[in-house]
Order: C-alpha cells, then sequence, then structure tokens
C-alpha cells in the first residue's frame, strides 16, 4: 500500500514494450467503477479477494503483461499459482516510515484497510502497515524478487 507499485508497473512495461494493467483498476471496473474502499464498505474483504482472485485468473492466460497487484493479493495461494504461472513477482519493499508518511500525506479515506486504527493520519497508517506486514511478511517473502527501497528516503 503507497509504495508505489502502479508507478513501478507502468515505467517498467514501458521498458519492456509490455501492456500494463493495476488488477484493482479491473476490480472496480467490474464493480460498476465502485472504488476499492466503496467495494469494502458495501461487500465487504472477502467479496474483493474473490474478485481480485478471478481478475487474476484471468490475467494469468495473457502474455508481456506487466500486472499491479494490491498489498492484499499474496493472502490467498491461489493468487501466488496466478501471479507465478508464467511471470515473475517483484516484491517492493518500502520502509514502512515511508509508506505512512506517504499515505498520510494524501489521506487514509482510500484505504479501507486503514480505518482500523486510531490517532494521527501518520501514527493510524504506520500502526496498521506494521500489523498488515507482520501478516503478510512470510507471503512478501515468496516474491522471486525483492527490491528494498531501505536508505532512499529519510
Amino acid at each position: 500500500m503507497g509504495s508505489g507499485k502502479t508507478t513501478v508497473g507502468k515505467i517498467l512495461s514501458h521498458v519492456l514494450g509490455y501492456s500494463f494493467c493495476d488488477s484493482d483498476t479491473l476490480i472496480e471496473q467490474e464493480v460498476n467503477g465502485m472504488s476499492v474502499a466503496e467495494i469494502f464498505k458495501l461487500h465487504g474483504e472477502s467479496f474483493f479477494r474473490k474478485k481480485e482472485t478471478e481478475v487474476l485468473q484471468r490475467l494469468s492466460s495473457k502474455k508481456q503483461l506487466v500486472v499491479s497487484t494490491g498489498g492484499g493479493a499474496v493472502v490467498r495461494d491461489v493468487n501466488w499459482d496466478y501471479m507465478q504461472k508464467k511471470g515473475i513477482v517483484v516484491w517492493l519493499d518500502v520502509p514502512l516510515e515511508a509508506l505512512a508518511q506517504r499515505i498520510a500525506a494524501v489521506g487514509t479515506h482510500s484505504r479501507p484497510l486503514l480505518h482500523y486504527e486510531d490517532g494521527d493520519p501518520y501514527t493510524k497508517a504506520l500502526k496498521r502497515l506494521s500489523y498488515l506486514l507482520e501478516q503478510r511478511g512470510k507471503n512478501y517473502a515468496k516474491a522471486n524478487a525483492r527490491v528494498s527501497l531501505e536508505g532512499m528516503y529519510s
């Protein structure tokens, strides 16, 4: 969340001469243009994760495609099967403090998984990101490549 997946994905697709898509955008299009935050609010996380898996299944048959997924795509084993079927999975590992600063700067309203914590936007984001990394870290480590951006932020 906030790691720059879409920005890096677009740059990588341009350099490779591949197409680019964002799985969250495809899900939003399938649910009548609802934002991810609205989908979470109206239908819940499990509905969103099911849609995410459906999108990844469809994309797994494509070639020459860079896909940006949400950070929670890693929690379902079946998603790993789809992501690694014909591709390479890259984990953009950004320090939590930098992510929390980015998210706090733009607000947490579009980040449905950040509404569980109390406090100012930075503290709220840092607490929840720490929790999510603790829950997902082993899954992120399954990536074929890890790009650590440690030291790039001060």
